[in-house]
């Protein structure tokens, strides 16, 4: 039994736990994977104030070790079922059951995929959806980037520190992110963009992918491009499935929630990238943690006062 459980062991939800922990709470946190998300997985976290040039992973281990300091546990267990229990929530873990005043779903998102045929069959083989994990398999050998928002231009500038060349795939005739990333990627010798274009189809032998099939979206001739890897940053797709028969979602599965980050479940708070929102940033999701985490805390302390 805790005061209050957060489900998600990423900014969003290690803040949350952080705060409610210092309101004088009994805080666990259930992750499944390693904590600190999405942002592991970034070299350098340089738009987070007060923090210029710190890596996505020693923010999450920094984080990591403050929420611990302050009394937070944190399990490393997928949550597979949640239940409501009079005016409890209980969560059941592939290792336990757990009962909670309130809970926070900081669930994050996962990588949305190009739908390809082979593309599941070639991950490992060629296809990545992160390249500060793969990037190093590359080394001097052609690559392609895929996406047009932050994320991918992340990816295209990391890549191009390492590898022979990189070609930026985009459908658009704009990308969505940082014009100052799109600048310094313009400024490399080894960067190509094709933009109005899409992969249609992924070539490869026994060893791994080969190549790509490209269409131009504007003129529909098709062309060949000869890869090692092709990295996929084409958006992300929110981990929610398992709570949406309890907590109401939008038509793409994102949490409902108010101001104070509550849901349509009393008792049950969201923060993060897996809520509603217009901006997904890592100070964004530290903001709602922040929230969540006072206003689950207040939640349970009613709770617990008046005897439910």
């Amino acid at each position: 039994m805790y005061d209050v459980i957060v489900v998600g062991g990423g900014p969003a939800g290690l803040t949350a736990a952080l705060y409610a922990a210092r309101a004088g709470q009994d805080v666990l946190v259930l992750e499944g994977e390693a904590t600190g998300g999405q942002i592991n997985f970034s070299p350098l976290v340089d738009n987070y104030p007060g923090l210029p040039g710190m890596s996505g992973a020693q923010f999450a281990q920094t984080l990591t070790q403050q929420a611990q300091d302050q009394g937070v546990h944190i399990r490393n267990e997928a949550v597979t079922f949640l239940r409501t229990q009079g005016d409890r929530v209980e969560l059941t873990t592939d290792r336990g059951r757990y009962t909670g005043l309130a809970l926070v779903l900081a669930t994050g998102v996962t990588h949305r995929k190009l739908g390809l045929e082979g593309e599941d069959q070639l991950v490992g083989m060629g296809v990545s959806y992160c390249a500060v994990c793969d990037g190093a398999f590359y080394q001097d050998r052609p690559v392609a980037v895929v996406g047009g928002g932050d994320t991918a231009l992340q990816e295209a500038l990391f890549l191009s520190a390492r590898c022979s060349k990189v070609t930026v795939i985009h459908r658009r005739d704009l990308f969505r992110g940082e014009s100052g990333m799109v600048r310094q990627l313009r400024e490399r010798d080894n960067v190509e963009f094709l933009l109005s274009h899409r992969v249609d189809s992924l070539l490869r032998n026994e060893e791994g992918l080969t190549g790509l099939v490209l269409a131009n979206l504007k003129t529909a001739q098709r062309k060949e491009l000869a890869v090692d890897g092709l990295f996929i940053a084409v958006g992300q797709e929110p981990r929610n499935e398992i709570f949406a028969n309890l907590v109401m979602t939008d038509d793409r599965g994102y949490f409902l929630a108010g101001e104070d980050c509550g849901t349509s479940l009393p008792g049950v708070f969201t923060a993060g990238d897996c809520r509603v929102k217009q901006v997904r940033q890592l100070a964004t999701a530290v903001g709602d943690g922040a929230v969540a985490g006072l206003a689950a805390s207040a939640y349970a302390d009613a709770h617990r006062n008046c005897g439910t």
